[in-house]
């Protein structure tokens, strides 16, 4: 098993590399073992991301507007899940389009929008304000949206969760020429190491066009 879970293993060794730090400075280890164990190489496969016509398909395949607005934020903004389960009405401003998240960290930051996204979020907010739902704006717990998540990607065969909508955010306003540097900031990354690892698939893209380019006579 361990052949087929790829960067599994280092998200063990980061989860043992916590406690044991955590267990040398309570002092209850004299020794920290983690100290002599190296940390598992990360495989660099090439990571799913969806193109904005498949993202349109996801929002058209929903069955009511709070989950359309769901899909269309996560595209939009590149939030991840802990920061869409927190936005209450009073995050967003309609003029900017942006809303406040807390990221990792507990790190405050905006988060940006198209108007596709600010029209079914008002739709959202209006029906929310009738049921006096106000734990957030979406009425709904964390297992409520992963399990709305896990419903399309059956039905539709793509994939279908935030890591995903993220890349795609990433990916995505790449190809529409944004910089690099850019989408960290908005996207709320704290180093480029991840955005890079994102959007590899699009610089190959880039390359490949230069490729055919070059030798397209030999194509």
């Amino acid at each position: 098993s361990n052949l087929n879970c790829h960067n599994g293993k280092n998200a063990y060794y980061r989860a043992i590399r916590c406690f044991c730090n955590w267990l040398y400075r309570q002092g209850l280890i004299k020794d920290n073992p983690i100290t002599r164990v190296d940390a598992p190489k990360m495989t660099k496969v090439i990571l799913p991301s969806l193109t904005s016509e498949q993202v349109d398909y996801l929002i058209h395949q929903t069955d009511n507007t709070r989950d359309k607005a769901i899909i269309s934020l996560f595209a939009d903004s590149g939030i991840r899940l802990n920061e869409l389960m927190n936005i209450k009405a009073s995050h967003i401003d309609w003029d900017e389009q942006t809303v406040i998240v807390w990221g990792k960290g507990g790190k405050q930051r905006k988060a940006p929008f198209t108007k596709r996204t600010a029209d079914l979020l008002k739709q959202v907010v209006r029906d929310n304000r009738v049921s006096k739902v106000s734990k957030n704006v979406w009425g709904l717990e964390r297992r409520g949206v992963q399990i709305m998540l896990y419903r399309l990607e059956e039905s539709t065969g793509l994939p279908c969760n935030p890591h995903t909508f993220r890349r795609t955010f990433a990916s995505n306003l790449h190809r529409s020429g944004l910089d690099v540097e850019h989408i960290m900031r908005l996207g709320g990354w704290e180093s480029l190491d991840m955005v890079l690892r994102y959007t590899r698939s699009v610089k190959f893209e880039e390359s490949l066009r230069l490729y055919r380019g070059i030798n397209g006579s030999n194509s």
